[in-house]
């Protein structure tokens, strides 16, 4: 068994060095007959100095200080001394010296996560999600400016406070380019990609411990929109004679008829079109988001659009099935659109998907599981949030089980 390296730790003075009749004090460390010395910072007059004890003479105020800082120096060394021994590390005279001067400790920052995270995140995150965690990253350095002064962070100074801080930030700041503040959903959502890269440090033993596990915030549950069979009509009956607001009515129902999102919409070719032995046409593709398999059949509806740009300009040229606009771009043509039908609702693209579920599968009388396996979902709790039925649906069940319970029904 290999013994103990031997540790010794003096101090000295530096009688070469003098300057105004002082010298300086000096620490030096051996193990195993290799020194490292290094400036402890003070100086004193030689006179003064009691070489045999590693000290200055005398009991006046300036002795009893300098000999107090000597005592807390020499307790500091001999920790750092046992830390590295606890850590099993090598243990040298100058591995001694760096951990008592701190040089051996790399304190990641705030900044080095964030682009250790979008580094590692590249191939499991898409584009559209990395984006979104550098919108949270701005919004923190926005922060540490206002609070701090700083454009950066030690990770292990993170605290419950910083958290709370944070939150308190995002939800009063005022952006510059638009009016509304941040609602409390979007600051959750800022709070959550903020804890799951603090977490990754913690996992990464970046930090001692995680400053998340007191901290609770949720979501304020809101109610999805959809579009009501009337509604849906209103929209499948509007012409208008701006070519775009068409182009966009027919994406937005084929979304409404096969429940794909925008980002899915826009990748589908005609490799993503199969048939089987029955003639049915089938949507085959994959969803950005989740990586899912989605097996969808064609409703009438969707095949008849999708007929309808088969030879039109905006796609000849594009291997895509339908033309293709920016989400933002539609999303604000549709208010247009909305405003021509009469729909009073905030009338985005994503509703098409909440419509598919509602209006189009369940309240048709489609299976909750069916409809899970159709929307690309993993869990079946994430359906049951899709899962509105209209008032109208309601009340048919109703009258039905009412009178079943009379004894009319057999």
């Amino acid at each position: 068994m290999k013994n103990r390296s031997t540790f010794s730790l003096i101090f000295w003075i530096y009688s070469s060095r003098s300057k105004n009749n002082k010298v300086p004090i000096y620490a030096r460390i051996t193990v195993d007959g290799n020194r490292a010395n290094f400036s402890l910072k003070r100086r004193i007059p030689a006179e003064n100095w009691e070489a045999s004890r590693g000290m200055m003479k005398g009991k006046r105020q300036e002795s009893k200080l300098v000999n107090k800082y000597l005592d807390q120096v020499r307790s500091n060394i001999y920790l750092a001394y046992e830390e590295l021994l606890s850590e099993h590390k090598m243990i040298t005279a100058q591995a001694i010296k760096n951990r008592y001067l701190g040089k051996d400790v790399f304190y990641r920052s705030l900044k080095d996560l964030f682009e250790y995270h979008n580094e590692i995140s590249k191939q499991s995150l898409s584009s559209r999600t990395l984006k979104h965690y550098k919108v949270t990253q701005r919004y923190l350095y926005k922060f540490l400016s206002a609070k701090f002064s700083l454009n950066d962070y030690r990770l292990i100074d993170l605290n419950y406070t910083f958290i709370k801080d944070f939150e308190f930030f995002i939800k009063s700041y005022q952006p510059q380019d638009h009016q509304r503040k941040m609602s409390h959903n979007t600051a959750v959502k800022h709070l959550q990609r903020l804890r799951k890269m603090v977490t990754m440090a913690y996992h990464h033993e970046w930090i001692p411990k995680d400053p998340f596990v007191r901290f609770k915030s949720s979501f304020i549950k809101k109610r999805r929109e959809f579009l009501t069979k009337e509604e849906l009509d209103s929209i499948e009956n509007f012409q208008s004679s701006i070519d775009r607001l068409n182009i966009v009515k027919d994406i937005f129902l084929f979304s409404c008829y096969t429940g794909l999102s925008y980002i899915d919409i826009t990748k589908l070719s005609i490799d993503n079109i199969g048939m089987d032995f029955e003639g049915n046409q089938w949507i085959e593709t994959e969803r950005q988001k989740t990586k899912t398999a989605l097996k969808i059949p064609l409703l009438n509806q969707a095949r008849n659009i999708l007929k309808s740009y088969q030879n039109h300009p905006k796609t000849a040229h594009s291997k895509t099935l339908l033309p293709h606009y920016s989400n933002q771009k539609l999303n604000s043509y549709l208010k247009e659109i909305s405003d021509f039908c009469g729909i009073k609702k905030n009338l985005t693209f994503h509703v098409a998907r909440h419509t598919f579920a509602t209006t189009i599968t369940l309240t048709n009388g489609v299976p909750i599981e069916t409809v899970s396996k159709l929307l690309g979902h993993t869990k079946l709790a994430t359906t049951q949030i899709y899962a509105r039925v209209i008032d109208n649906k309601v009340k048919d069940d109703m009258s039905f089980l009412n009178t079943k319970l009379n004894g009319n029904v057999e």
